[in-house]
């Protein structure tokens, strides 16, 4: 549309209102800061919110571990009293095994040898696991060497030593000679099982031949 001004006169402008931007600026850097701090604060706490979450696994993880360590202490303790009640078990049996290997063998062999040996005899025979105390009494210092000697060779004795020997006084119409002898035990070897023997009988002799 065109319009036309009948009066001859310019048409003032509308003045426009000016904008005052100082005012704004403060807003808008007060927003803009607490916009930064708030992502500031938010990066921090994700962070921290992380760690504190990956401390709290690894600590777990340890009394989980701590907790496994403390079952198998307690296991290697019992297994650890086993092994001493067993110990002393097998070391029980073994003194026992000791003491009573050869006990018959031993007091045959003992007796044998004595009744081999003129004018001796026995008054005391003691046992303390492997050591054996003999205490005696002969007509002559001759029969306790032989005797010791016969103890040597048997093969149940080693470290045969004589304590004491002295004449009795006690018995004066008879020359008598007290001794003690003390032995190391050994014990005898395991006696191995021979092969049976499969020598045949002999043959009887052949009948002799007739004449023709």
């Amino acid at each position: 549309m065109i319009r036309i001004n009948l009066l001859g006169q310019v048409r003032p402008k509308s003045a426009r209102r000016p904008v005052d931007t100082g005012a704004a600026l403060p807003v808008v850097f007060i927003g803009a800061g607490l916009v930064l701090g708030a992502l500031v604060l938010g990066f921090f706490y994700y962070t921290w919110q992380k760690q504190l979450n990956e401390e709290n696994g690894r600590i777990k993880a340890l009394q989980a571990q701590k907790a496994d360590l403390e079952q198998t202490k307690l296991q290697v303790e019992a297994f650890e009293k086993q092994k001493t009640i067993l110990m002393q078990r097998v070391s029980t049996i073994e003194q026992l095994q000791r003491d009573r290997t050869g006990g018959q063998e031993l007091l045959d062999m003992v007796a044998n040898t004595v009744s081999r040996t003129e004018n001796l005899w026995l008054t005391e025979m003691t046992r303390h696991g492997n050591s054996l105390s003999i205490d005696g009494a002969s007509a002559s210092i001759n029969a306790v060497a032989n005797f010791i000697t016969a103890l040597k060779r048997s093969g149940y004795f080693q470290k045969v030593e004589i304590k004491e020997a002295k004449q009795d006084d006690k018995n004066l119409s008879v020359q008598t000679f007290t001794f003690s002898i003390t032995a190391e035990i050994t014990p005898p070897p395991i006696a191995q099982a021979r092969p049976a023997s499969s020598t045949a009988p002999p043959a009887a002799p052949a009948a002799p031949g007739k004449k023709g």
